[in-house]
């Protein structure tokens, strides 16, 4: 048996999910401990279209405590972290022979009245013959609508609320699985297995105690329920693969569309990274490793059809700059179109007749993540003897307390501030990091006291601070998840990077910046 201080809560599972319920449970004053077996965000979390949304076609299936849920949040999320989560106007280009308009108007009004907006402009219907948005698409486009949503840094939002954790006192382990899971009295004894990076040695086995387990592993939940914890799963999931392509920017001006495709789904095409557009997402049917999930050809083949119904200049497939899969684990049966299953979420909890509590969390959606994580804890709070009531909805995520939330006039007082940092840098760091971009750039008086550059615009002060922050461990956890910097940057970077990363993770690891 450990020697350890039992932990009160033992999340398996780093995904949005997870780290939410971490933050949540952290700040109640729960002892707190995270594993996740690869990088936070490194499955579905980060594989998403990274829009903040009600979810406007969830009305067609009548899914309306989610949407209303869905919008409260976008507004609560958008305060919390104005940095990594912004509005976007979205063009809706009708479809006269899929809906009439005055439906999709009256879908519209309910949307925007549903969840109480309180900041962002209504909907309205515009001419695409005079509006901007309107000259990349075909002469046959003609009317369209126009509706507020939000974007977000999908992966970045795991990373905020996994470090939010740790500083209100979770423990977050990453490259850590749960190996097993056993009942013994009141307490779970857990093994778990620290996984080992290419070139390094570790794979060090640790035993821990915790008074409850929360299994938020996502696509994973129903293998950890049976192969980790000996349990057969009480609920169905449905695995759902959702692809996505990145092309070069298909149009000069800042409006994201929603096209309707012939087979009634919906396709997003959203400005992306200033030079790019991401078109997606794909629904599928998905048996087999969540992790080994990728794009076909027949998924790009479709992506570019469905924009090419709709914009001027046909898209090839050999156009392709990059792609990306994940896949969602939707909660019900596999019956009817895996569009049209729920994107709820369900908790299974375990152990309220006597013994340590299991809640393993089934669906969900990123926008929602708050919401489900304060209802999870709502469902442990009593046994687990209840501390502090929820607190999130009021609480900025690291980063995101810029003054009135106001990005605008805070990223002015930044470059203000530090106006030697070139500004398409000043830019990025704000957007990436808000107010905590002051401690990645330290003493630094000029470029040069940035140290290293790897390419572009990335420096080794960003990647010590990454690495010492924001549990950074490789180079595709910095080049692809804490930013998107692999889409611009020379192909050797990764090569570079991991280089340094070998000669920088003992010197750095696990310390915060300035100790």
């Amino acid at each position: 048996m450990s020697s350890e201080q039992p932990y009160d809560l033992l999340v398996i599972g780093g995904g949005i999910n997870g780290a939410g319920i971490a933050r949540d449970a952290a700040g109640r004053g729960y002892h707190t401990l995270l594993c996740e077996k690869g990088d936070l965000g490194g499955a579905t979390s980060s594989a998403s279209t990274k829009l903040i949304h009600g979810g406007l076609r969830y009305l067609e299936h009548y899914e309306f405590r989610l949407v209303r849920e869905a919008l409260n949040e976008r507004e609560v999320l958008m305060r919390a972290a104005p940095h990594i989560i912004w509005p976007l106007r979205f063009v809706l280009p009708h479809s006269p022979e899929q809906r009439p308009a005055w439906m999709v108007r009256l879908g519209l009004l309910l949307y925007d009245h549903l969840g109480g907006r309180q900041t962002l402009p209504a909907c309205r219907a515009i001419d695409l013959h005079e509006h901007a948005a309107g000259g990349p698409l075909q002469e046959r486009w003609r009317k369209a609508f126009v509706y507020s949503d939000a974007w977000v840094q999908d992966a970045r939002l795991v990373v905020l609320n996994a470090l939010d954790a740790r500083e209100r006192g979770a423990e977050i382990a990453t490259r850590t699985r749960c190996l097993s899971a056993r009942r013994i009295g009141d307490h779970w004894e857990a093994t778990l297995g620290e996984a080992t990076l290419a070139g390094e040695t570790g794979g060090t086995v640790r035993q821990v105690r915790a008074r409850a387990i929360v299994n938020a592993a996502g696509p994973w939940v129903n293998e950890v329920l049976g192969s980790c914890l000996g349990r057969d799963p009480a609920k169905s999931i449905r695995l759902v693969k959702g692809s996505h392509i990145v092309v070069r920017r298909l149009f000069d001006h800042t409006y994201p569309y929603i096209f309707q495709n012939e087979d009634r789904r919906i396709v997003f095409a959203i400005p992306y990274e200033d030079d790019f557009t991401l078109i997606g997402t794909t629904e599928e049917d998905y048996d087999g490793d969540p992790a080994a999930a990728h794009i076909t050809a027949g998924e790009i083949d479709y992506l570019c059809a469905a924009a090419n119904r709709y914009f001027r200049r046909p898209l090839r497939a050999e156009e392709v700059v990059w792609s990306y899969a994940g896949v969602r684990p939707l909660y019900g049966e596999m019956d009817g179109s895996a569009s049209a299953a729920t994107r709820d979420y369900v908790f299974e909890l375990d152990g309220e007749e006597g013994g340590p509590l299991l809640l393993s969390v089934f669906g969900g959606k990123i926008t929602t993540y708050r919401r489900l994580a304060e209802h999870a804890m709502r469902r442990l709070d009593q046994a687990l003897g209840r501390r502090d009531g929820p607190w999130t909805a009021g609480a900025p995520l690291p980063g995101g307390d810029i003054p009135g939330a106001d990005y605008e006039a805070g990223l002015q007082d930044f470059c203000e501030r530090w106006s030697w940092l070139p500004l398409a840098l000043a830019q990025r760091y704000f957007r990436n990091y808000g107010t905590r971009a002051e401690a990645l750039l330290g003493e630094a008086e000029e470029v040069a006291d940035l140290g290293r550059n790897f390419g572009g615009d990335l420096y080794e002060a960003e990647v010590d601070y990454l690495v010492a922050s924001e549990f950074a461990r490789t180079a595709e956890d910095i080049l692809w998840r804490r930013s998107k910097l692999g889409l611009h940057l020379p192909a050797d970077t990764s090569e570079r990077l991991e280089a340094y990363l070998k000669k920088l993770r003992p010197r750095l690891e696990n310390r915060a910046v300035g100790a």
